[in-house]
């Protein structure tokens, strides 16, 4: 019965994904602009969209069937939950490489969620989204120079090296030196992101909603929210320059004690476009890689102790907060102009890069969420609710906020005799705060 109920519907999501992706691609090829173009985008869009409904149907008839009758809480439901979260989270893998694009950026995004989602899916996710992104051609970076620029690299360029140092989901990096000499790092766009973006994004929208319809138990929702908010920004790099400024800007006026130590490549705004983005070339050693850090004669805990007060100062001073701070986005250098401490070491700068997603926090929620910070110090259970619902967990999620702020259940986040000052948890730990998992998200409230 339940099988037959499978096949069922990822036939019923089938025929409705080619009716709608159909529909939409003749109604976009005759309206278009550029009708080659949209022929591109609406004979991939509508295949993309068959792919993801039959993939997110067998994920979710998956749990349905295999959890069927087993009873909550029992050994043998803990071990099927954790063969199908693998199974599943594999199924999800192998879209994202399909489709590619934003697929890929949705598979990132999943993995930073510990504790929001099963682990098996943080973990598979983590271990190959950010290593297998995809890679545009030299022909595909021509394309976007000629549209954006109206020239080839090497005609922009005195230099230009046709491989790229770095490929993100959404673009890729490129070394090139000026006509003047200065070598620079050169951000394109990829191709496919600007043609199938917006389609992309409305076909993941679409099979998350039918999905809730048909399994409201399966929620998600939410990260479709958090992927409209930010990919708009994101896929401008016209912001993202803007942004970097802006950043830079605060911490000059906001933060000067620490200002000559945190630094952004300088933007060349007349080799930038909205798909483009030509910077100042940095070299440096990734926020993690200890031994690269050792070797230029710069102590971690003060790179530690930097990067701490340069966010703490974004968050709670500045109120713009960079929003993807992951290694490969934080370098590390001796400061340019020398400075040593007593012992010697050199002095660190943190050179901040992509700075395409930043949020704003307004007054009172920086105010909020220091009280709340407070009260996880000192083990105060109710500033803790208090400020957490200010902040918008809601009376029901504020255990599961505090547990994600600290990486500890609630029996230790109340607990005086734990220093709080030190975040450490273990699988233990971990289980306890999936349990606390809700089927929605707090919805944060949103500055005004």
């Amino acid at each position: 019965m339940v099988a037959g109920l499978l096949w069922r519907a990822r036939t019923k999501l089938a025929v409705v994904a080619t009716a709608v992706g159909g529909g939409a691609a003749a109604a976009t090829i005759a309206t278009s602009e550029d009708p080659q173009r949209a022929l591109k985008v609406c004979t991939t869009v509508p295949v993309r969209l068959i792919r993801d409904s039959i993939t997110a149907a067998t994920i979710a008839f998956d749990y349905e069937y295999s959890l069927f009758g087993l009873p909550e809480g029992s050994p043998e439901r803990s071990r099927v939950k954790h063969e199908v979260h693998v199974r599943c989270a594999r199924r999800l893998q192998e879209l994202c490489f399909r489709n590619g694009g934003l697929y890929i950026k949705l598979g990132q995004h999943i993995g930073q969620l510990e504790y929001l989602v099963p682990h098996e899916y943080v973990q598979i996710m983590r271990e190959s989204m950010l290593n297998r992104c995809p890679v545009s051609s030299y022909e595909q970076v021509c394309e976007v120079f000629k549209k954006e620029l109206g020239r080839t690299p090497n005609e922009v360029f005195d230099e230009f090296e046709p491989i790229p140092i770095a490929s993100a989901s959404l673009a890729q990096v490129h070394t090139a030196r000026t006509r003047d000499g200065q070598k620079v790092a050169v951000k394109v766009q990829h191709t496919h992101m600007t043609d199938t973006a917006a389609a992309d994004q409305a076909t993941v929208e679409f099979v998350v909603n039918a999905l809730h319809r048909i399994f409201p138990s399966f929620d998600y929702r939410w990260l479709v929210e958090e992927v409209r908010e930010g990919l708009p920004q994101e896929l401008d790099f016209v912001v993202e320059a803007k942004n970097s400024e802006k950043c830079m800007d605060n911490f000059r006026k906001l933060s000067p004690h620490i200002a000559d130590y945190v630094y952004a490549p300088m933007v060349y705004w007349d080799l930038s476009t909205s798909k483009l983005l030509t910077m100042e070339f940095i070299d440096g050693a990734q926020v993690n890689d200890v031994k690269t850090i050792q070797r230029l004669g710069i102590r971690p805990n003060e790179v530690a102790r930097l990067v701490s007060e340069a966010f703490s100062d974004m968050i709670f001073k500045h109120g713009f907060v960079h929003c993807d701070p992951h290694a490969a986005n934080l370098l590390v250098r001796p400061m340019p102009y020398g400075g040593r401490s007593f012992l010697g070491k050199r002095k660190p700068q943190l050179v901040l890069l992509d700075h395409g997603l930043y949020r704003v926090l307004d007054f009172q929620t920086r105010t909020n969420y220091a009280a709340l910070w407070k009260g996880l110090i000192f083990s105060d259970a109710k500033a803790i609710k208090e400020n957490s619902v200010k902040l918008g967990a809601g009376e029901d999620l504020y255990a599961l906020f505090a547990g994600i702020l600290t990486m500890r259940p609630w029996n230790r986040i109340i607990d005086s005799s734990v220093d709080h000052l030190v975040i450490k948890g273990d699988e233990g730990e971990r289980s306890e705060l999936q349990v606390l998992k809700p089927n929605r998200r707090a919805q944060p409230k949103r500055p005004a």
